[in-house]
């Protein structure tokens, strides 16, 4: 504690100037950053006819839920969130397992033509054949109206195999030559000493894959015509293309007055998309913050080598 006060004591009127101005710049981006989310939350929880005239900035007014309430009530929602958690899941799974093992036989020399191999992966980040194509070439393969159309297609990711790549190159190189010495074979060597070890960059490619997968609604959109397969995304999606209409529709009919009452809780389109809106975001925000030091620590390992 001693030693702690003199240190404090020691800091000149300078460096207190520096942490004060510090302190007050993050203070206001953390500010800018976080207000985004918590301008959608009142929003959803306000009188909707306030909310879509833009009347709430900082403080929710006239609170209620029935946006939440219409929102699990529509239908096919259960199996939409189904489908949406089980993509995420099995996706990232997948995604995750390939991309480490990719990546750390790119790096072994003795892997058959590795330098072909690893090209003929990156190359496709610059070059695709279009949608068309990618969708006869799903319907030729059986799998338009399944759900492994979500996670077949995105299990390998080059930009993601780089990262592991790079990281795995950056590890010891005496770990695996201690293994080989012992008699450990390819597949030993990669699950008992390489992927334990890079728990940081697997950390980091699982946040990427996860947030694309969760987000990702086009799948859905060009490949799915069974509603039992629809992800929430695309359910949401068209359910704020409809409600939207129907709002319109509300208040460009004049046929009756309307109370203030039925107005606060009338779904509008502004209030259909804070609500869809924090529904989407939601678990990543609540996942992200578990992931967030191994990404940081996998993104900069293996960044700058000499």
């Amino acid at each position: 504690m001693s030693q702690v006060k003199a240190k404090r004591k020691k800091l000149s009127a300078g460096d207190k100037t520096f942490n004060v101005f510090n302190y007050l710049i993050f203070g206001i981006f953390t500010l800018i950053c976080i207000y985004p989310f918590y301008y959608m939350i009142i929003n959803t929880i306000s009188a909707n006819n306030l909310s879509a005239s833009g009347a709430i900035n900082f403080l929710p007014k006239g609170v209620h839920f029935s946006n939440y309430k219409a929102l699990l009530e529509l239908n096919g929602l259960g199996s939409a969130a189904l489908v949406s958690i089980g993509k995420t899941v099995i996706g990232t799974a997948l995604t995750v397992m390939a991309t480490a093992f990719l990546g750390f036989m790119f790096t072994q020399e003795r892997m058959w033509k590795r330098k072909f191999w690893y090209r003929f992966v990156v190359i496709t980040m610059y070059f695709n054949a279009g949608l068309i194509p990618m969708f006869i070439t799903m319907k030729n393969l059986n799998l338009t109206n399944t759900f492994w159309v979500y996670v077949i297609p995105t299990i390998i990711q080059p930009f993601n195999i780089i990262l592991v790549k790079t990281y795995v190159e950056s590890l010891p190189r005496a770990l695996q030559e201690a293994a080989e010495i012992d008699g450990a074979g390819i597949f030993k060597i990669f699950y008992k000493i390489i992927l334990p070890t890079c728990t940081p960059i697997l950390a980091t490619v699982a946040i990427f894959s996860a947030v694309g997968q969760w987000n990702n609604y086009q799948d859905t959109l060009i490949y799915i015509t069974d509603q039992k397969l629809y992800s929430l995304q695309y359910l949401l999606y068209t359910y704020i293309n409809q409600a939207s209409s129907l709002a319109a529709m509300v208040r460009n009919s004049g046929t009756a007055a309307i109370s203030s009452a039925v107005l606060a809780t009338q779904q509008t389109g502004t209030s259909i998309q804070m609500t869809v809106s924090v529904v989407v975001v939601l678990p990543i925000l609540c996942i992200y913050p578990m992931f967030q030091r191994f990404f940081v620590k996998g993104i900069m390992i293996g960044s700058v080598k000499g």
